[in-house]
């Protein structure tokens, strides 16, 4: 099936740790990185008092279940030293977002397909427009309409990221 996760950090060698992050995706069980956006330095969202993010998206072609996939996902943030302790939308050294599944709706505890606020967030929608532009997000519309609603100062293409 095919996967969209929005990758992040703002904490350590960020560019490295996003770039690691893809492999490690690729390198799940009957997963594969079909493609993956630039790079994107972006503003923080929220908590605005902290560095800036590294943020990119991958396309996954995955054979896991959605909820095989994220806790794949929390591993992959755990080795890279990720503490879900503190302020949210506090500073990371990795955030892995299962932004889309195969279209599919869910609402269970822990898993909301898809990601609940991404038509909010030009640092999710920026690289996701990269891979996938026509993707319609259940209920929310097509990235591309999503991405051309929202203000996108703060964010800005890293030169050479492809």
């Amino acid at each position: 099936m095919r996967a969209y996760v929005a990758l992040g950090s703002n904490q350590g060698e960020c560019m490295q740790l996003v770039v690691d992050a893809m492999a490690a995706l690729d390198g799940m069980a009957n997963t594969r990185l079909i493609r993956r956006s630039f790079l994107y330095r972006t503003a923080p969202w929220g908590v605005t008092e902290q560095p800036d993010f590294i943020n990119a998206a991958v396309e996954l072609d995955s054979a896991l279940e959605p909820r095989e996939l994220l806790d794949g996902l929390l591993e992959i943030e755990r080795v890279a030293g990720r503490k879900r302790e503190g302020a949210r939308w506090g500073p990371r050294t990795l955030d892995l977002d299962l932004l889309d599944y195969a279209g599919r709706a869910i609402n269970e505890p822990g898993l909301t397909l898809p990601h609940p606020r991404i038509a909010e967030r030009a640092f999710v929608l920026l690289p996701l427009a990269d891979l996938a532009p026509d993707l319609e997000i259940p209920g929310q519309g097509r990235v591309a309409d999503l991405l051309a609603a929202i203000d996108l100062a703060g964010c800005h293409r890293l030169p050479g990221s492809a």
